[in-house]
């Protein structure tokens, strides 16, 4: 069985949705390290952006080499071979250190286009420490808030899905929620939000 091999800022104790959702397709994990700088996105989450010096630790993570692997692994990074300025990443082979020495793999970069000033720099590339530090929003959820976003995310577009007054504020107030008049509808973040749940 062929692999190929993706570089993420991921801890594998961490219970990291990621691997979650593509448990079936790894083959083997190791721990690596590149160079590049990482960013916070505004749900909280690291970023990899390619223009960097710091020494960023991940996890190299081996996968089945089927095309579906492939696919899955794009959409859910954001990245889209057919048009790659659209997307939110782009996937380049980068060198990449592990225990076992100098390797190579895809690394999905943040798209240069779509940095605003949501992101914000991590100092020396310490993920895990920022993340310890400030949890990402879907981690810091409560389950009634989990569940709220996890309904209204699974809508139509003309579905109203009722929610109470307090639930309410606290979205509101997570900026997870905007108030369309008769209906309740999850803001830009709030849809990102949905994706990590």
């Amino acid at each position: 069985m062929s692999t190929n091999s993706i570089f993420l800022c991921t801890s594998l104790a961490d219970g990291d949705f990621f691997l979650g959702k593509v448990q079936n397709l790894i083959v083997s994990t190791e721990s690596a390290s590149i160079q590049a700088a990482v960013y916070r996105s505004k749900v909280g989450f690291p970023v990899l952006v390619k223009a960097g010096s710091d020494r960023v630790q991940g996890t190299l993570v081996h996968l089945n080499s089927s095309e579906m692997a492939g696919h899955i692994i794009d959409e859910m990074m954001g990245f889209f071979p057919q048009n790659p300025a659209q997307g939110l990443t782009h996937k380049e082979l980068t060198p990449v250190k592990t225990e076992n020495g100098d390797a190579n793999a895809y690394v999905y970069f943040l798209n240069p286009e779509k940095v605003s000033s949501d992101v914000k720099y991590i100092e020396n590339g310490d993920w895990q420490k920022a993340l310890t530090e400030k949890p990402p929003i879907p981690k810091k959820l409560s389950e009634r808030q989990r569940s709220y976003i996890q309904k209204l995310g699974k809508s139509s577009g003309r579905d109203i899905v009722p929610i109470d007054l307090a639930l309410y504020r606290e979205l509101m107030n997570l900026e997870l929620v905007i108030d369309k008049g008769r209906r309740i509808a999850l803001t830009k973040l709030g849809q990102e939000v949905y994706r990590y749940l």
